[in-house]
């Protein structure tokens, strides 16, 4: 098992890099800062729903864009959906695909737009994976006695 010094430092290399990569933004450190000892599990729980809203969206714009006749106004508020839910947990690069997204859906471009929604599909799950681990090294190190520092 780790020593706490240890996997704090493993728990701050690896959330600087999902900013360095471009995951996250400054959004998630205004999420994190609105957790505290009355809420301990605020983060999770706010990216939690996240995850479901999103994986619910993505069915929808898949269901949405197999139809004969596109929609594409309701495509485009899907997209408007998912864009504000990931930009609100700091979920930049989701955010970033959704966006040309919008603008295919504006074009009526039915090839950008399935192009749009493989790459959202990679992108949530790349953050998604990402978060898992985040939230699996918080554990163990609060299980080894240490405290997720909100700086």
């Amino acid at each position: 098992m780790y020593g706490v010094s240890q996997l704090q430092r493993q728990l701050l290399e690896y959330t600087s890099s999902l900013f360095q990569e471009g995951f996250l933004d400054d959004q998630f450190n205004q999420l994190q800062q609105l957790q505290d000892e009355s809420n301990p599990d605020f983060v999770v729980e706010v990216v939690t729903l996240f995850f479901e809203d999103a994986e619910r969206l993505l069915n929808e714009l898949a269901k949405a864009l197999s139809q004969g006749s596109i929609d594409f106004k309701r495509l485009d508020a899907l997209v408007h959906q998912l864009k504000g839910s990931s930009s609100s947990i700091g979920a930049q690069r989701v955010q970033n695909v959704c966006i040309a997204f919008r603008n295919y859906c504006e074009e009526k471009n039915v090839d950008g737009c399935l192009k749009s929604l493989q790459q959202i599909k990679q992108e949530y799950s790349l953050v998604k994976s990402k978060f898992e681990t985040l939230f699996k090294m918080e554990q163990q190190l609060l299980a080894a006695g240490g405290s997720v520092s909100r700086e």
